[in-house]
């Protein structure tokens, strides 16, 4: 499914809402998000479940916290909140197995958990929404792999991957999905690292020490979002290495899709934030008025929302981002980037 039809069935979702999940009893909802090494937290997701729960419920009360990527500091505001009064919790956890813990103190407070974007295996949360993890990881490889054996890239040749934070259950699922489409390709994994907290300059920093011991035998990487696959790209250019390998990534970000533009990331994913916002939004409306949200699947126990989302390369960037009105020119195609936009028919 496109991202444009993506967006029209989250919007076809909502008209076709019934008078019932539209909130009766307004309540404090708290949206907790995991860190700020990704922007998509206060561009996307936020401003997304904002809108969409004005759209709900308007007369409910909204608390928003960004735990920066400390565990310590998630907790204290999920105690925070359940003090201000919040009944219904959204959270994106840093660490997946500490919030368990989590979940069991909502439980015992009748506080209802929607684990967002990030499961949380050990301890079932009341429901779950995100983009279908361990489908981008193979989607995003699998697109590599393809893209190596058109480039005639013989086989036997290698590849470095790059996983997520080691704490992060779906950058788990995500490096099961490029675990599957490369142990089936006929191209070998190198060497593999789990990046903590997705911290791009340690992905930077681990990338050069791959290079200075791989050097040439690199034809490719697979990285799991797009803030490793710049640190991947800046420790390549750092050490002179041309032309670059192809570099996956994931989330669509405005410096990724300048990078495509520019020929020096091959894909990345998108995954416009706003349709699992408002999935969230909606899922907890549900919650308020007493109704049990209907589930397309189970993971981990957990009934669960997955949108499978599109593959972006330089090839159908224009389509899937800039005419799906995900980005705008204005956005993107600035400074050194208004040149090969043009090339790609992005801008006149």
């Amino acid at each position: 499914m496109t991202s444009r039809k993506l967006l029209l069935a989250a919007t076809a979702a909502t008209l076709w809402m019934s008078p019932s999940a539209q909130a009766q009893e307004p309540t404090t909802v708290a949206f907790l998000m995991p860190d700020q090494a990704s922007t998509r937290y206060e561009e996307h997701d936020w401003p997304g479940f904002q809108a969409a729960m004005q759209e709900l419920c308007a007369d409910c009360t909204l608390v928003y916290q960004n735990a920066n990527a400390d565990v310590s500091l998630q907790q204290q505001q999920f105690n925070s909140v359940i003090a201000q009064g919040a009944t219904i919790i959204v959270l994106d956890p840093v660490d997946s197995a500490a919030a368990a813990g989590l979940v069991e103190i909502a439980k015992s407070q009748d506080v209802k958990v929607i684990a967002y974007d990030r499961p949380i295996p050990d301890t079932p949360a009341d429901y779950y929404v995100s983009f279908d993890n361990e489908g981008i990881g193979y989607a995003i490889a699998q697109s590599l792999v393809e893209y190596l054996q058109a480039e005639g890239v013989e086989d036997g040749s290698g590849v470095l991957q790059i996983n997520g934070s080691p704490t992060d259950a779906a950058a788990g699922l995500i490096r099961d999905g490029i675990d599957r489409a490369l142990d089936a390709s006929p191209f070998e994994t190198l060497a593999e690292f789990d990046t903590p907290d997705w911290a791009p300059p340690r992905a930077q920093e681990w990338t050069a020490g791959q290079i200075t011991r791989f050097g040439g035998e690199i034809t490719g990487i697979v990285a799991a979002n797009d803030g490793t696959a710049g640190g991947a790209i800046a420790a390549l250019k750092a050490a002179g290495v041309d032309p670059l390998p192809p570099v996956t990534g994931n989330d669509a970000t405005i410096a990724a899709l300048q990078l495509i533009i520019a020929g020096d990331q091959y894909n990345t994913i998108s995954k416009p934030s706003e349709i699992v916002a408002r999935a969230a939004a909606e899922v907890a409306v549900k919650f308020m008025n007493g109704e049990t949200p209907e589930a397309e699947t189970t993971l981990y126990d957990t009934p669960s929302q997955l949108f499978v989302p599109d593959v972006v390369t330089r090839e159908n960037i224009k389509e899937l981002v800039f005419d799906a009105g995900i980005q705008t020119p204005e956005e993107v195609c600035t400074g050194e980037y208004a040149e090969p936009c043009s090339e790609l028919g992005i801008t006149e």
